[in-house]
């Protein structure tokens, strides 16, 4: 609730798409957020066809693209960042 303002969850927020690939398309809106003006750099991990994650900010948002088992670790892989210093 801490992360609540009032505003930010009902017009902003996240979308999640399905990719043809197969896989997952992740944005999270990170202003208004303690992130807004954060970055984190492109970050691709490539293990296999269908195994992988890119994870990058760009336009005040988080973006993930991922395999289509790897939504729940890409998802971590934001809590991770967003709550580090």
């Amino acid at each position: 609730m801490a992360r609540c303002n009032g505003n930010w969850e009902h017009g902003s927020g996240i979308s999640i798409e399905t990719l043809d690939n197969p896989g997952w398309r992740v944005k999270i809106d990170l202003r208004d957020t303690l992130k807004d003006t954060q970055t984190l750099e492109r970050e691709q991990m490539e293990r296999a066809e269908n195994d992988w994650i890119h994870c990058w900010t760009e336009d005040r948002s988080f973006h993930i693209a991922c395999g289509p088992m790897n939504l729940s670790e890409a998802l971590e892989r934001f809590f991770l960042w967003f709550n580090s210093k």
